[in-house]
């Protein structure tokens, strides 16, 4: 939860990438107890794929209503539609999902955007520091990443660029599953 209170105070416009997925329903709840019984000073940011169960979207915008959070939605089908993206021959559509977030980050000049990655999904991960500092193309350098000692962190940015936070880095899946199950 101190992740969270640092990035309140650290930046101007955070927001907590959320898709209704057990990582990001646990972000949202940590943020929630961070800041109760004031609102979280963040807003919501789905990159929907359009390839979502109504009942995963149904569920977003009823956390939405029920805790007046505010919602942005960056649609991959939007950009397929206008012929900025091409669908992929296997039909997955998260790997698209990339342009429409950095294009939503960047119009909405977000600073910090909160995401649930962990270290222990895969290999590249494991590089990530907890706040993940990104070029003004989102980018990523593992040279430009600073130190994280005693959980101490460096929010510092240029113009453009942003700092992705990862509150879930040092969780394992089971983490997850048991802090669901406990909460």
């Amino acid at each position: 939860m101190h992740i969270f209170r640092e990035v309140a105070g650290e930046f101007e416009r955070p927001v907590i990438l959320f898709s209704g997925g057990k990582d990001s329903i646990v972000m949202l709840h940590l943020a929630l107890k961070a800041f109760t019984p004031a609102p979280i000073p963040f807003t919501l940011l789905h990159v929907d794929t359009g390839h979502n169960f109504p009942e995963v979207l149904h569920h977003r915008d009823h956390v939405v209503t029920t805790h007046n959070l505010r919602l942005h939605v960056a649609s991959v089908q939007d950009y397929l539609d206008r012929g900025i993206l091409k669908e992929r021959p296997d039909g997955t559509r998260n790997p698209l999902q990339t342009l429409p977030l950095t294009e939503k980050i960047q119009h909405e000049k977000f600073d910090a955007v909160f995401g649930g990655g962990r270290r222990d999904e895969e290999k590249a991960r494991a590089k990530e520091r907890v706040f993940s500092l990104r070029d003004a193309f989102s980018q990523w350098d593992p040279r430009r990443q600073r130190p994280e000692l005693w959980n101490l962190y460096n929010g510092r940015h240029a113009p453009g660029e942003h700092v992705r936070v990862f509150p879930l880095s040092n969780w394992t899946e089971l983490d997850v599953w048991q802090y669901i199950a406990r909460e």
